[in-house]
């Protein structure tokens, strides 16, 4: 097919141009293209599909399973524009094999998954054979892990170095989960006084208490010699200083990672009626952080916009947490409204660029996870993964439009200045009119190589 006339933005620039697709992939771009087969994207944004790298399909946390599973999630992740996820596995039994998860999230993910998919492995302990098998694995595809500094398999600071230790000798990243674990273990303090409801949940979890964690997880990175590390949902701006201050002290391959949460919502939220609903960690944080994370993208601190996509029933948390916020399941949904909301918010709102809106929604994730220029850019090359927005059609999120398998969205009533017109994932129309048309379980496991750590960044934002 070709898609024509579109505004079609590229790695490093914004055009109005023709991108012709066979087998695919992109064949070429250029004017005046042409073939049988015709999108006309005249007065729309051509844009590389969008790649999620934090999102919990089908997790089970013990006390709850995730509503969305490979199937929902990704049919959900592409009616919002996004064609690639790299998923954040749970954890697994106490004392398994490092590929114990990866074996298990593959036989989940197979034959259900309708975008292309990788997964994060996950470390709980660390031994000998914990540290050998990281190299194995990179064979298989997985070049990158998480390891967390809180909930039951958190890692000791020894644990830590020893992980990244042996990321650096491979060359592959490491995303942490930062938060002082003996903060969130006082929790309980909050309920012994009676202080039960939503809002304890941001104040039992404060900015302190990520960044402490994340201060301290950089003097270990650079005791480890400035290994590939990737910071997940940053949300709060002090956070942000800490990470400069390690840049501005030598640093070169410290990444940040924030999610639309952090950016349109804020802890009045937990004040509602409803403020169960939005039980995540780290909590959502004082509205004055969501300008200064903003600013922090236009300054280029911040490399990535993942989800965090983790979909429990607002049902479910009322049940579980109403008398008691520490029993709520923690997370929300928001892989379907990230592309749309972001693009909304950001670039027609004239926070941002294009190209800084596609670096951050599809480059980065590609080039810092191992799949540029597969993924993550419109590029002759590069398998046709690509999302058309009309930003001239008006729309507003409500639960009953999305697709995620979950019975609410935390940005219910939300209005954006686009529309999704169509999505093409390796070079299949796959979502139309906000109805999935593809084939079910049309995707493909992504074999990651190492990650590109030189990012390109976009200038200005009003470019």
């Amino acid at each position: 097919m070709v898609i024509k006339n579109g505004i079609v933005v590229t790695e490093y620039s914004t055009q109005i141009t023709d991108v012709l697709i066979k087998n695919g992939v992109i064949k070429k771009i250029g004017k005046n293209l042409t073939n049988d087969e015709v999108i006309d994207a005249t007065g729309m944004y051509v844009l590389p599909g969008g790649i999620d790298v934090h999102t919990h399909m089908n997790l089970d946390v013990g006390i709850a399973v995730a509503q969305d599973d490979f199937y929902t999630g990704t049919i959900a992740a592409a009616c919002g524009g996004t064609t690639t996820i790299v998923d954040h596995i749970g954890f697994g039994p106490k004392g398994c094999d490092l590929g114990h998860q990866i074996n298990h999230y593959h036989n989940l993910a197979e034959n259900k998954a309708v975008i292309d998919y990788s997964f994060h492995g996950v470390i709980q302990h660390v031994d000998e054979d914990v540290l050998g098998k990281m190299e194995s694995l990179m064979e298989q595809g997985i070049t990158s892990y998480k390891i967390y500094m809180t909930y039951d398999y958190k890692l000791s600071n020894e644990d830590i170095y020893a992980v990244l230790k042996r990321a650096k000798e491979l060359g592959i990243m490491i995303a942490v989960h930062p938060e002082n674990d003996d903060v969130v273990s006082k929790r309980q303090d909050f309920i012994k006084r009676g202080q039960t409801a939503p809002i304890y949940h941001e104040r039992s979890r404060p900015i302190e208490c990520e960044n402490e964690a994340i201060n301290r997880i950089i003097g270990i990175t650079q005791k480890a010699f400035d290994v590939p590390l990737y910071i997940v949902h940053l949300s709060n701006h002090l956070g942000m200083e800490y990470i400069n201050m390690g840049k501005q002290n030598g640093l070169k391959n410290l990444f940040v990672e924030t999610c639309p949460q952090y950016l349109v919502l804020d802890d009045e939220y937990y004040k509602r009626q409803d403020g169960i609903k939005y039980i995540l960690s780290p909590p959502l944080r004082a509205k004055e952080n969501n300008d200064m994370l903003w600013q922090d993208i236009i300054n280029g601190n911040i490399d990535t916009i993942a989800t965090d996509h983790c979909p429990f029933d607002f049902e479910l948390k009322e049940k579980m947490g109403r008398a008691d916020f520490t029993k709520c399941p923690n997370g929300l949904p928001g892989v379907e409204a990230r592309i749309p909301l972001m693009f909304s918010k950001g670039v027609l709102e004239k926070k941002i660029s294009t190209n800084i809106f596609a670096n951050i929604c599809a480059t980065n994730p590609a080039k810092l996870f191992g799949m540029y220029p597969k993924k993550g850019v419109i590029k002759e090359g590069s398998d046709a993964d690509i999302v058309i927005i009309n930003p001239n059609m008006s729309n507003t999120i409500t639960h009953e439009s999305l697709h995620e398998n979950v019975d609410f969205t935390p940005y219910e009533g939300m209005e954006l200045k686009c529309w999704i017109d169509c999505v093409v994932s390796r070079g299949d129309v796959i979502v139309k009119d906000n109805q999935y048309i593809g084939e079910k379980s049309r995707g493909q496991f992504v074999k990651r190589e190492k990650p590109i750590l030189d990012l390109y960044k976009m200038g200005d934002k009003n470019e």
